[in-house]
């Protein structure tokens, strides 16, 4: 009975065959730096967004407020 990951499984499998320099197989620890520092800038990336967001809603609170302010003061 085949199913659909059958044909993915086939090509994983055989690994690499466009001629690109990326080895079809690679060593534990290769495959461990590789995923550390994917991880790495992963991070950075989340921590940036976090301070675009937390910017943002310090900018929306801060429009809040001064529109309470004004309202208090008219």
């Amino acid at each position: 009975m085949s199913t659909p990951l059958d044909p993915a499984l086939a090509r994983f499998r055989r690994g690499r065959q466009d001629g690109s320099d990326v080895p079809a197989r690679i060593s534990a620890a290769e495959f461990r730096a590789a995923t550390e520092q994917r991880l790495r800038s992963l991070e950075r990336e989340v921590a940036e967004v976090k301070g675009r967001i937390n910017g943002l809603i310090f900018v929306v609170a801060g429009a809040v407020f001064a529109q309470i302010v004004l309202k208090l003061v008219q």
